[in-house]
């Protein structure tokens, strides 16, 4: 059996979100791959050296061209290769007008419920590719059974085609490394309590609430700041607005793009980690805040409620004094805050990205053999 992967999400520096997830799904690949089971990945560019070396039965092959990729050059590829048995899309685009069977994962809809944070061109894309890619596939792998059932809701697509298989987590990380990370931190005087926000900048993620809850926790606990740590997105300048309207300049810290190891210290240290997000389809920040034992405050909100079950506290997204409150339930009851670290410790025993790549390399191989 010969499984074409497109590799173009792993293959990128700065791995966040869906890059994360088709790296730690190859890297599972590479160590399965046998004469029985082999793998060919397809790239745009020559693969970067963090990924998985190639082997006698698991191959790189680069696929020139650019504009169009997955629907124009790679299909051309695909129709000279014979030997191929199925292909697996990790984000949302399987190859156009291609002779192979296709199996695709979908992460979210939040282009359908928030088309304003998306550039038009693509927005477009997203619709219609991915709707391309929910009608020919034989196999659609959604990261949670909200993801399910808004493909169900949007695309009228059979239930029994979608196959549930939750994303993994986990930020690894050598004790020598976790140290160099630590001392840097120090230096730049991280020494208050502060609330921790991951995730990129974007309208949806909802981080003008988390914004203003924090200006009133503030005013009871003026000692505390909040980090705000990830990427910019799209139409992220509201965020700093509301920072300086607020005068909350030198107590909110954005990071932007951080290192693995700097995010641990991040989680390992602050007061708690909020996900105020208005959407997600998984929410992994969630279960690495879980691992590194920092409590969890999230939205009632899309899947979230799914993941951190009874975990984490939630609140109303539209309202900020519920999250005001709740960040005041942490700060004055130490037992509740004990309770959902323990809880927490608990609940990410369910995941783990060698569940995830297990459970999808099984559903590739059982779809081979349906065909």
């Amino acid at each position: 059996m010969i499984i074409g992967i497109d590799g173009n999400e792993a293959n990128v520096e700065k791995k966040v979100g869906v890059s994360n997830y088709a790296f730690n799904l190859i890297y599972y690949f590479k160590k399965k791959s046998n004469k029985n089971i082999q793998f060919i990945i397809y790239l745009k560019n020559s693969p970067r050296k963090d990924l998985p070396k190639e082997s006698g039965y698991f191959k790189y092959e680069v696929v020139s061209g650019n504009f169009f990729w997955s629907q124009i050059f790679l299909p051309i590829k695909l129709h000279q290769k014979k030997d191929i048995d199925i292909f697996f899309s990790p984000a949302h685009y399987i190859p156009r007008f291609s002779p192979i069977p296709s199996i695709v994962t979908i992460h979210d809809l939040s282009y359908i419920y928030y088309p304003k944070d998306f550039l038009l061109k693509d927005l477009i894309q997203l619709k219609y590719w991915t709707e391309y890619s929910l009608k020919k596939s034989k196999k659609i792998i959604a990261v949670s059974k909200t993801t399910k059932k808004d493909i169900i809701k949007n695309y009228h697509i059979p239930e029994e085609k979608i196959e549930v298989i939750y994303n993994g987590f986990g930020k690894k990380i050598s004790k020598n490394n976790y140290l160099i990370s630590n001392n840097n931190l120090k230096k730049e005087n991280i020494n208050y309590p502060y609330i921790l926000y991951v995730g990129t900048l974007q309208p949806r993620k909802n981080i003008t609430t988390l914004i203003k809850a924090f200006e009133k926790f503030k005013q009871l606990y003026p000692e505390f700041k909040l980090i705000i740590a990830g990427k910019k997105g799209w139409m992220y300048k509201e965020i700093f607005n509301l920072v300086n309207n607020l005068n909350l300049e030198n107590d909110v810290y954005f990071t932007d793009y951080i290192t693995d190891n700097q995010l641990i210290f991040l989680y390992k240290n602050a007061f708690c980690f909020v996900l105020p997000s208005f959407y997600e389809g998984f929410g992994i920040p969630i279960l690495e805040a879980m691992n590194f034992g920092c409590p969890v405050i999230s939205s009632f909100s899309s899947s979230l409620p799914e993941i951190a079950a009874d975990a984490c506290l939630y609140f109303d997204p539209n309202n900020v004094f519920d999250l005001v409150e709740k960040l005041k339930l942490i700060k004055e009851d130490k037992k509740l805050k004990n309770d959902l670290i323990k809880k927490g410790q608990k609940r990410i025993k369910e995941f783990s990205w060698e569940k995830c790549a297990e459970k999808t390399l099984t559903l590739i191989k059982n779809c081979v053999d349906n065909f």
